[in-house]
């Protein structure tokens, strides 16, 4: 199942394991690389089986409608857990060339508010 927004907001243990500081690029050094750059990405951040993940955010830009999603990753693949509208105040500063973004400042700050999580 992929959440929506508001079904995302009544899974507050998923909301609680979300690393608001992990990037696309982090994510798949650490998990896909097994980590060849770990400890220079996150210190004492330690990948030790594939029951290791992480929960993150990505904005994909490669085509409109623009999408957040909530990704839980692993050694061995990629869950897509919600998707959520990327609000069009957020295309130009995010979505200037295609791709997949981390968050920046201001879209974070969003979601955090959105998902009623402490700042």
């Amino acid at each position: 199942m992929i959440f929506t927004i508001e079904e995302l907001k009544k899974e507050k243990k998923l909301i609680n394991d979300i690393d608001w500081d992990m990037t696309p690029d982090e994510a798949v050094r650490l998990y896909l690389e097994w980590g060849n750059i770990r400890s220079s990405v996150r210190d004492g951040f330690s990948i030790r089986s594939k029951s290791d993940y992480i929960t993150y955010f990505v904005v994909n830009c490669w085509e409109r409608p623009f999408y957040i999603y909530l990704i839980k990753r692993n050694s061995e693949e990629a869950i897509e857990l919600a998707k959520i509208d990327l609000p069009a105040r957020f295309e130009k500063p995010v979505c200037e060339i295609k791709g997949i973004y981390a968050l920046d400042k201001d879209l974070k700050q969003w979601l955090k508010m959105e998902l009623n999580v402490d700042r």
